[in-house]
C-alpha cells in the first residue's frame, strides 16, 4: 500500500462500489449492515427468508439493491446466491453473514432436533456461505471481505438455557480462526462481530422503564464496564472498519462489541 492514503486518512474506510452479500437482511443485525453498507455507497445482495421484510429493508436500502428471497441453508441456495449476485454486479467483494436463530432451552427439556436446528443456522449456514463466495472471491483474484456474526456468548456462557446458542457462536469464532490462517495468502479477510445486549425488536423490552425491564437490566449492567446496552452504531463502526481496507491486515479475530462484558 502506498502513503497516498495519509492525504485523506478516512480513504481506508472508502467501500463506494464495493458489492456486498448480506444474509439475514429482514434481522436486526442483518438490516444494520444493509442500511450502513448502503450509506457507504455499497451495491446490496440482500437474502432473507421473510419477503415482507426483505421487500421492506430493499426499499429502504434503495439504489443498486438485489434482494433474494431464500435462506442460505443449503449448498445449491448459497451457491445461488453468490452466482445472481455475479449476474447482477459482476462481482462480489464483501460477504455479511446475519442469518441465523437462538432457542432457548434448559438441555434436559430440549429435543436434539431442536439443538442441531441451532448449529445449522448459525454454523452450518455460515460455513456454507463463506465457502460459496470464497470460490467467487479466489476466481477474482483481488483478495475480499468476510464478516460472520458471533455473540459474546461465544466465549461466556449462560445459565438460562443457551447450550445451543453459545455452542454455535463459539463454532463461529472457531470457523473465524481457522479460515482466517487458511485465506490468509489469498488477500481474503475473516473476522467476526460478537456483540452483547444490543437495540433491536427482540431487546426493545429490555430498554423499558417496567420492573421487569429494570431489575434484568441493572443485574446486567453490574457486569458491563461501560455501563449501558448496546446500540445498532455501536456495530456500524466495527461493521466498516472490517468491510473496507482499514482492516486488510486484520484476519481470524473477534471483535468483541460488548461494552467490556467479556475483559471481566
Amino acid at each position: 500500500m502506498s502513503d497516498d492514503w495519509l492525504k485523506n486518512p478516512l480513504s481506508l474506510f472508502d467501500v463506494n462500489g464495493k458489492v456486498a452479500i448480506i444474509t439475514g437482511a429482514s434481522g436486526a443485525f442483518g438490516a444494520l449492515a444493509a442500511r450502513v453498507l448502503a450509506g457507504a455507497g455499497c451495491r446490496l445482495v440482500l437474502t432473507a427468508g421473510k419477503k415482507t421484510e426483505l421487500d421492506a429493508i430493499s426499499a429502504e436500502c434503495g439504489g443498486d439493491v438485489l434482494g433474494i428471497n431464500i435462506r442460505p441453508s443449503t449448498e445449491e441456495n448459497c451457491d445461488s446466491i453468490v452466482a445472481q449476485a455475479v449476474a447482477k454486479f459482476g462481482r462480489v467483494d464483501i460477504l455479511v453473514v446475519a442469518s441465523g436463530k437462538n432457542d432457548v432451552s434448559k438441555i434436559h427439556e430440549m429435543a436434539p432436533s431442536r439443538f442441531l436446528d441451532v448449529m445449522d443456522a448459525n454454523v452450518t449456514q455460515s460455513w456454507l456461505m463463506a465457502k460459496a463466495v470464497t470460490v467467487q472471491m479466489q476466481k477474482q483474484g483481488e483478495g475480499g471481505k468476510i464478516v460472520l456474526m458471533s455473540s459474546a456468548r461465544g466465549l461466556l456462557g449462560h445459565p438460562a438455557g443457551y447450550t445451543a446458542y453459545c455452542a454455535s457462536k463459539a463454532a463461529i469464532d472457531g470457523i473465524t480462526r481457522a479460515l482466517g490462517c487458511e485465506l490468509g495468502p489469498t488477500g481474503i479477510t475473516v473476522n467476526a462481530i460478537a456483540p452483547t445486549v444490543f437495540r433491536s425488536p427482540l431487546t426493545a423490552w429490555m430498554f423499558g422503564d417496567d420492573e421487569k425491564a429494570k431489575t434484568t437490566r441493572a443485574g446486567f449492567l453490574a457486569r458491563v464496564p461501560k455501563g449501558r446496552l448496546g446500540e445498532p452504531s455501536d456495530l456500524a463502526g466495527p461493521l466498516l472498519f472490517l468491510s473496507s481496507r482499514a482492516s486488510d491486515f486484520y484476519t481470524g479475530h473477534v471483535l468483541y462489541a460488548d461494552g467490556g462484558y467479556t475483559a471481566g
